[in-house]
């Protein structure tokens, strides 16, 4: 199993911090956000990790970071040039991933404690939430993920954890843009859905926070204040 961190993104809504700092160096406490799901991914045994940020980010993380040794890890690095959507950046990890199944985790997503559930989750998988925003996520049902569908609240929508064969990149490289203009995640996810090529977990009784606005990122820095042990950083 290969490990994709994803902090490509320009963190619009967390400007102006974000026009001087990586959204996903922004800290959560006194730690860097990407050390959180470094951890989630590191606690699961997956220890091979490429991140993948834009260019002008990328001395920053490996400054930071280094080659992943001191962690445990081996950290590979790779520039995402254009912001071309998640499914864009995930196609660049074709060549780190090669035969093996890859854990895709967004760098703003922060999870509790997954080792209890790490049978379940090493197999091709996406994972969703109950929530009461649903209209900021792509929301699950009827089998399928409709992309932040207007007026829904309450539902479960997909987290930023993914677990694909290694054909995901096969698929990307048949993908069109969206409206929008870019690769979308939830076109790949769709396909393996209809595929019945992935299983759904659902994870409502694990700690679950995006941190893409500032109430979501204070609201996850408030609780690892309160609740040290149940979201940690890799240290």
């Amino acid at each position: 199993m290969k490990g994709v961190i994803l902090c490509g993104g320009a963190g619009t809504r967390l400007r102006p911090a974000t026009y001087v700092v990586n959204k996903h160096l922004v800290p959560i406490g006194n730690y860097p956000m990407v050390l959180f799901p470094l951890n989630t991914i590191k606690s699961l045994g997956v220890n091979n990790i490429l991140i993948i940020t834009g260019g002008e980010n990328i001395g920053d993380f490996a400054e930071f970071l280094g080659d992943g040794s001191q962690y445990g890890c081996n950290f590979t690095y790779k520039v995402q040039t254009k912001a071309g959507g998640i499914a864009e950046a995930l196609g660049l990890a074709e060549d780190f991933v090669g035969i093996d199944n890859v854990m895709v985790i967004l760098g703003d997503n922060i999870f509790g404690d997954l080792r209890s559930r790490a049978d379940e989750i090493l197999c091709p998988s996406i994972f969703v939430k109950a929530v009461n925003d649903a209209h900021r996520f792509g929301v699950f049902m009827d089998g399928k993920i409709i992309e932040k569908p207007k007026g829904v609240n309450e539902g479960e929508v997909v987290v930023g954890l993914y677990v694909y064969p290694p054909s995901v990149f096969k698929f990307i490289r048949t993908l069109k843009p969206s409206l929008r203009g870019e690769l979308e995640i939830t076109d790949v996810n769709n396909h393996f859905l209809e595929q019945n090529n992935v299983r759904v977990f659902r994870l409502n009784d694990i700690f679950w926070s995006d941190c893409g606005t500032p109430k979501s990122l204070a609201n996850t820095t408030r609780h690892f204040l309160d609740n040290p042990d149940t979201i940690r950083p890799l240290v």
